[in-house]
């Protein structure tokens, strides 16, 4: 996604009115599949944007826990004195636990005593979360003059109360660097997160400290992993896949900000952390076997992108020798994907916790190409396109704009528009050539709703998925963009997203309960259908699943104004009368989710009686709705 995209989409919706409606009718012919659906169709793309990694799905609860995030080093970081103790902090450029790691933050205590504790605290993102009889295991890396500092007090306490909610003691520290580890656990506490991370000390003395963590339990209990109630929303929409590291993440605003894979494996402690295109620091915690631990975690294919030799402010690399070392760095990633522990790059993914290689399928080679103004991506890709199919000729490849030299497997297009855009282009792949490249929607959304989308938007979605249905022979994947935001003040940098969350709460938006039913419910085999209506915002989508023998309707009223269908069912032999209707409605389309009321719209099960070979329907006013038919 780019910063002019954003400045030229339509952020506001043409009211929906009123249409004076007949009964539709949708003709279904159950012995016609005309095309297969693919079974990749709906996945993830995902970006450090929004806070979406650090300050949300990635765990951790540590604000700069390197001293990176802003010119002094010490943002979210405070001095503690408490009674008569005297002290102070700064950042320290010149000394670090490792050659990655280079700065660290400075105490200097010049009095204190069991009465009166120095040392400093960290306030987190927009806070630090606790839950009740809940066990969170921290690490720092630190030394110190001499032991006469003492022990290391660690604890969690409340802002408003001061209560401490957990303590721990660490033993002195030593004058070489060293990891530390401890474990704080809460009682019967109200969860908040009102809370912070103290480290202090009674004795005097200077000390040094850096990567200061602190992880609450993960999901699946994953070391380093990510925030439990965010994966469970993702495993709900059943992903096939997840595009990652991501869009403009990948590329960086300059290509020494670029998302540098050998920077972001191994030991944290290894990893130096870079600066997002978003305007903060990465820490890189998500790295890339993160990433691939996050497919296995969720049963999706990983789809790698590699960087290509462009940078967002117009930085790029020639096709030639000079972007030779940029095509074998995309090799080495591969190998350390897919190879074997006897490969250089998969005996380092060995070493870093991950012996079994991973499967891959797709390879997408940059971001947005298009912005490149040079012109160079034809070149670019080109280089790429030969290198990776000579050493993995199975591999799907992946063109972010048009390319001349060679034929990709796939093409990337992103569609970034309003809801009145998406409904009059649901048609847009119906007469695309079926003899060309494959189509992935690797970056769309419906752009109305802030911080996340609106039940309008998630009209559009439904209107949009209806259309990418029907042509699933062509679209083998699409991925709604951005999934992910903080909601708290300065948490955003891209509206309309699919999930919310603060420290503490997270919730869906009408977006994304949308994302849910259509991957939900999803057949193995597109049916010709015919829908003949007088309703402009009428729209649906007909699988069959070959398994289950269950026909699935989809249908969206994007209007004011219920909307009769008349469904009729040639070749079905046998139609079970009861089947389930599962709906997500509201009064209006500036209806939406929020931190604070977080169910506002979200789909109802319900069931009709009267399902037959030829029945009628009724769609409520402003709905999305699936239909699922027993033909058994």
């Amino acid at each position: 996604m780019r910063f002019s995209t954003f400045a030229a989409i339509l952020l506001a919706s043409v009211p929906l009115v009123a249409v004076a409606q007949s009964t539709a009718t949708l003709s279904i012919d159950t012995t016609k599949p005309i095309a297969k659906v693919s079974p990749t169709l709906y996945g993830l793309m995902t970006e450090e944007i929004n806070y979406s990694y650090d300050g949300g799905l990635y765990a951790e609860l540590v604000n700069n826990r390197t001293f990176l995030s802003d010119w002094s080093g010490i943002g979210h970081w405070t001095l503690i004195q408490n009674g008569d103790a005297h002290a102070n902090i700064a950042a320290d450029k010149t000394t670090g636990p490792s050659t990655a790691l280079t700065r660290s933050l400075k105490l200097t205590i010049d009095a204190a005593n069991s009465h009166s504790t120095a040392g400093f605290l960290n306030d987190g993102y927009w806070g630090m979360p606790l839950h009740p009889n809940t066990t969170y295991h921290g690490s720092f890396y630190a030394k110190a003059d001499s032991d006469a500092i003492g022990a290391v007090t660690v604890r969690l306490v409340n802002n408003n109360t001061g209560a401490v909610d957990a303590s721990a003691t660490v033993p002195a520290l030593t004058s070489d660097w060293h990891q530390y580890h401890f474990t704080l656990k809460t009682g019967a506490l109200v969860p908040s997160s009102t809370n912070h991370l103290e480290i202090l000390f009674d004795h005097p003395g200077t000390a040094w400290f850096s990567l200061v963590s602190l992880f609450p339990p993960t999901y699946d209990d994953t070391p380093n992993g990510n925030r439990i109630d965010l994966m469970q929303k993702l495993a709900a929409m059943h992903p096939a896949f997840l595009r990652f590291p991501g869009g403009n993440y990948l590329e960086g605003n300059h290509i020494d900000e670029r998302f540098e894979w050998k920077k972001t494996i191994g030991p944290l402690v290894d990893r130096p952390t870079h600066r997002s295109p978003w305007g903060y620091q990465s820490t890189d915690g998500m790295g890339l076997l993160e990433f691939l631990e996050w497919c296995q975690d969720l049963h999706m294919n990983p789809l790698l992108a590699v960087y290509a030799g462009y940078s967002l402010q117009q930085e790029h690399v020639s096709p030639g020798p000079d972007l030779d070392p940029y095509v074998q760095d995309a090799l080495d990633e591969i190998e350390y994907v897919t190879g074997s522990t006897s490969t250089k790059w998969g005996a380092e993914r060995a070493k870093d916790g991950h012996p079994a290689p991973f499967h891959l399928t797709y390879v997408e080679i940059g971001n947005e190409d298009e912005f490149d103004k040079s012109g160079s991506y034809d070149g670019r890709y080109t280089q790429f396109y030969k290198a990776i199919k000579q050493r993995y000729p199975e591999l799907q490849l992946i063109a972010t704009a048009p390319v001349k030299s060679v034929t990709p497997d796939v093409i990337d297009d992103h569609f970034y528009r309003s809801a009145q855009e998406f409904f009059a282009d649901t048609h847009h792949y119906d007469h695309t050539d079926r003899n060309g490249p494959k189509i992935f929607v690797g970056e769309w959304a419906t752009r109305e709703g802030a911080p996340t989308t609106n039940l309008g938007a998630a009209l559009g979605d439904a209107a949009w998925m209806t259309g990418l249905e029907h042509n699933s022979d062509l679209v083998v994947m699409a991925s709604y963009a951005p999934i992910f935001t903080n909601v708290n003040p300065g948490g955003m940098q891209w509206p309309s997203d699919l999930i919310g969350y603060n420290a503490l709460h997270s919730y869906g938006s009408p977006s994304y309960y949308a994302q849910v039913m259509f991957s939900s419910h999803l057949g193995d085999q597109v049916l010709e259908a015919n829908l003949n209506t007088n309703n402009p915002r009428l729209f649906d989508s007909v699988t069959y699943s070959s398994k289950t023998h269950h026909l699935i309707v989809k249908l969206v009223n994007a209007t004011s104004t219920p909307q009769s269908v008349k469904i009729d069912l040639t070749g079905a032999t046998h139609v079970h009368s009861k089947a389930t209707v599962t709906t997500l409605s509201g009064k209006t389309t500036q209806e939406t989710n929020s931190i604070t009321d977080p169910t506002r719209i979200v789909p109802v099960v319900t069931s009709i009686g009267n399902a037959a070979a030829t029945f009628t329907h009724t769609v409520p006013a402003f709905a999305i709705q699936v239909l699922d038919l027993d033909l058994n």
